[in-house]
């Protein structure tokens, strides 16, 4: 399967970019404070009690509702005044390191009887080209072929063995890292084989030349089925217009040209300069004992060689005008993907406490949901899209910010402008306290289901153990979102964003800008 996906991935996106620290208690006092999420819950449960009880008593006349005011009932529920304060405690994080210096973050839970590890290395596609130039794809080779046999196991008999434990075994590589991820279940039976599995892949993988080839073709075939997907064909134009020479232009698969040229030695030269102690970091959740985490930690890295880490990523120069890119494709629709550079991933207060006023501000602006300022205009009111949303991305180095949407054809310059009129309003005119209220309640609300689950928790350890961020920064999350203000929020969207020089790129069958004039600002 071909993927294009950046470092921070988007199933952290509102921890991962909001996200500050510490347990905090909730409050859920009236139901002006409740974020626009319960009060759909609310509606949800409303509509299936209400289709529960129809059946048996469907002889009934429908009851008279007031369709002008079809919350007003919900006035009458007293209880939400005597809700206690919901407390939100946020998983206790255990940090150590491992003989060879790898620091691992352990998370103990008891509920399953499982066990997720990551295991990370600052080692995405971002370092194709250092070990050959224009070589992209590399990484993404070497991931994929970690999991097609060992110097023990041949492809099939590790496939084999993999699907007789039952776990979940894989690797990956994006922009910024590169992951082996395992999941299996926590009895000494399929964990101690598991591991075993998982070590042979990162130390000892065989990288077969006939696997290799056979790679490579199954790659161009999605390669080429790539260019015929408006969106894949927009993200690669925008990452390559925006970054220019930097490392992060070319996709992380790698290209038609570069595909080819792989060579088994790339792979192995890849493998010995990052796949290495130096450049690791482990996250662990489970049904474990710190003692048995940290023997487990001992397993998966005393065969990584000690290694160097990996050098700091150049900072990649925004762009100084705006550009406007066009890829004809036959099709009754126009996907549109603008933005700028934008932030690489804060690591101290300071910087965090301006990510987190830029999120809440931009999801006011071009959060995903229906009270999106975007989505109110471009979808509710106008009607060129069926959704539309924006969204940082912080890396090692300086993210993308990118806003997306598709329209008709004949409606792409139409929708475009008026994007960018939302966008220059909220930044003249500011977002109100009220908007600010409500998504700060949402965020809040909505945090605790970043780790509801084993695989969230580790999700979000994995991200902080990579960005070598503190321990803290999942419990300061509330106290970070409680210290964003109105004139914080709408300050940092003015020093962040430039619509003016926007980077704006089109597939469709017409050109938005052709009898027009590309001029530095979009004419509206």
């Amino acid at each position: 399967m071909i993927q294009n996906k950046y470092d921070s991935q988007a199933s952290y996106k509102s921890l991962s970019t909001a996200l500050p620290s510490t347990s905090s208690s909730l409050s859920l006092k009236k139901l002006s404070c409740l974020s626009t999420s319960v009060v759909f819950a609310l509606s949800i449960l409303a509509n299936t009690a209400q289709a529960d009880t129809t059946s048996a008593e469907d002889y009934r006349a429908p009851a008279a509702v007031d369709a002008s005011a079809p919350i007003a009932a919900l006035s009458k529920l007293t209880s939400i005044d005597d809700a206690k304060s919901l407390k939100v405690t946020v998983p206790t994080i255990q940090e150590f390191k491992t003989k060879a210096g790898v620091p691992v973050m352990f998370v103990q839970t008891t509920a399953l009887p499982i066990v997720d590890v990551d295991l990370r290395f600052n080692a995405g596609s971002a370092r194709d080209g250092s070990i050959s130039k224009d070589g992209f794809g590399i990484a993404n080779m070497t991931a994929t072929m970690l999991e097609q046999g060992s110097k023990s196991l041949d492809e099939d008999a590790f496939t084999r063995a993999v699907e007789t434990l039952g776990i979940n075994l894989g690797s990956s590589a994006y922009k910024d890292m590169f992951i082996v991820s395992l999941r299996s279940l926590s009895d000494d039976k399929h964990l101690l084989p598991a591991v075993d599995l998982m070590t042979q892949m990162v130390s000892e993988p065989t990288f077969n030349d006939e696997v290799l080839a056979r790679n490579k073709s199954r790659l161009l075939v999605g390669l080429q089925q790539q260019k015929q997907d408006p969106g894949s064909l927009a993200s690669i134009a925008f990452d390559k217009a925006l970054y220019g020479s930097h490392p992060y232009a070319h996709p992380s698969v790698g290209t038609l040209e570069s595909v080819p040229t792989i060579q088994k030695q790339q792979l192995i030269d890849f493998k010995n300069r990052y796949l290495v102690a130096a450049n690791a970091s482990i996250a662990m959740t489970g049904n474990l004992t710190l003692v048995q985490a940290k023997k487990l930690a001992e397993d998966i890295t005393t065969k990584l060689p000690a290694g160097q880490a990996a050098a700091e990523l150049p900072e990649p120069k925004p762009l100084t005008k705006a550009q406007h890119i066009h890829i004809p494709f036959p099709s009754t629709q126009t996907t549109v993907l603008m933005g700028q550079l934008g932030s690489k991933r804060a690591t101290n207060p300071t910087a965090q406490q301006q990510q987190t006023n830029f999120a809440v501000g931009n999801e006011v602006m071009a959060g995903g949901d229906f009270n999106a300022r975007l989505m109110t205009e471009i979808r509710q009111n106008l009607g060129y899209t069926y959704g539309i949303s924006g969204s940082m991305n912080p890396m090692l180095a300086r993210g993308p910010y990118q806003i997306g949407f598709s329209t008709r054809n004949d409606k792409a310059r139409a929708a475009i402008d008026a994007s960018l009129e939302v966008i220059d309003d909220t930044l003249e005119k500011g977002v109100t306290q009220d908007e600010i209220r409500l998504t700060k309640d949402n965020l809040k609300n909505s945090f605790p289901m970043g780790f509801a689950s084993n695989a969230g928790i580790n999700g979000l350890l994995g991200m902080m153990n990579f960005y070598q961020l503190p321990n803290t920064y999942l419990a300061d999350y509330v106290n970070r979102i409680d210290q964003v203000t109105l004139s914080g929020v709408n300050k940092t969207l003015r020093d962040t964003l430039t619509p003016d020089d926007f980077l704006i790129v089109t597939v469709g069958q017409d050109d938005p800008w052709k009898g027009t004039e590309a001029t530095t600002k979009t004419t509206k």
